[in-house]
């Protein structure tokens, strides 16, 4: 009987995102607030003798070759270390695909995490996360997982005190949207409002929810709601149905918003199923490490 690994690899969302400036070498220098919230994709990771990885997954667009970040995750401590052994490994998605979440990180932190137990590497969280790096900025930030300030490319993680339970939704309509897209048509020069970061971070300090939810703000909102008006739609929406306040979580297309009762994200909830069967939609709450 050959060891098995089961974990949860949980999606996020930004408070807020701010872009600062490009870099020389192509990167933009952000300045976000990360959540960890609870809707999460799973890994079944089994060790078999013969020296391959073997990915299999529910959603059969997924490539389940080097170009899955589950694999590089794999292979990169499998070369690491000299590990001999093969990974037979299932993954099942249920955080939105090119959504604004980061699913393929966070399947690739978990990845991460299997790894160094199922093989007793000894690496700590800090560890994992120096290697990360390599495969995404946002690797790092769904290792350490809760609320953080994201800054640099991604990869400059400050904790944050936990965010008081609250009630978010979100919403995802059914279109796709490149990051890569997104980041390569921001004009920084034509924006004019930013997030008030240092503000945010100040209300989650004081347990202010309601202080927080109306400073939320994503400047690459700009450059998706000009292609998907649906974003800016749902939104509305959103806002509508009792939102404190909404936006769009990375590059998109997924839109969430804070709620300040059960009663009024169910209501929101059931009006989203029942006159946009088309989109997804998730209540969720924020979680801890």
């Amino acid at each position: 009987m050959y060891p098995t690994i089961q974990k949860n690899a949980y999606g996020k969302i930004n408070i807020g995102l701010d872009v600062l400036r490009k870099r020389e070498d192509g990167y933009h220098e952000v300045r976000m607030i990360m959540q960890t919230v609870t809707l999460f994709d799973r890994l079944h990771v089994t060790v078999i003798p013969n020296d391959t990885i073997n990915i299999e997954t529910n959603l059969s667009f997924l490539p389940t070759n080097e170009n899955n970040l589950v694999y590089s995750a794999v292979k990169l401590l499998k070369d690491e270390f000299s590990i001999k052994e093969g990974l037979s490994i299932k993954l099942d998605k249920y955080i939105p695909v090119a959504a604004g979440m980061a699913g393929g990180s966070a399947d690739a932190a978990a990845a991460l995490e299997i790894m160094n137990e199922l093989f007793s590497l000894g690496l700590t969280q800090s560890n994992l996360m120096e290697r990360a790096v390599k495969l995404g900025a946002d690797v790092p930030y769904c290792i350490m997982k809760g609320t953080a300030l994201s800054e640099g490319i991604g990869e400059i993680l400050t904790p944050l005190p936990p965010l008081t339970d609250c009630f978010i939704l979100i919403v995802k309509p059914n279109i796709h949207v490149s990051t890569k897209y997104v980041y390569e048509n921001l004009r920084l020069d034509t924006i004019t409002s930013h997030p008030d970061i240092d503000g945010i971070i100040y209300d989650i300090r004081r347990k202010d929810i309601r202080g927080m939810a109306l400073k939320m703000n994503n400047v690459l909102e700009s450059v998706t709601e000009k292609d998907y008006p649906v974003i800016c739609q749902i939104k509305n929406l959103m806002i509508a149905q009792g939102a404190i306040h909404s936006i769009m979580s990375g590059s998109g297309p997924t839109v969430f918003g804070i709620f300040q009762s059960h009663s009024a994200i169910e209501k929101a909830h059931r009006f989203f199923r029942e006159d946009y069967p088309m989109y997804k939609s998730y209540i969720v709450k924020p979680i801890r490490p």
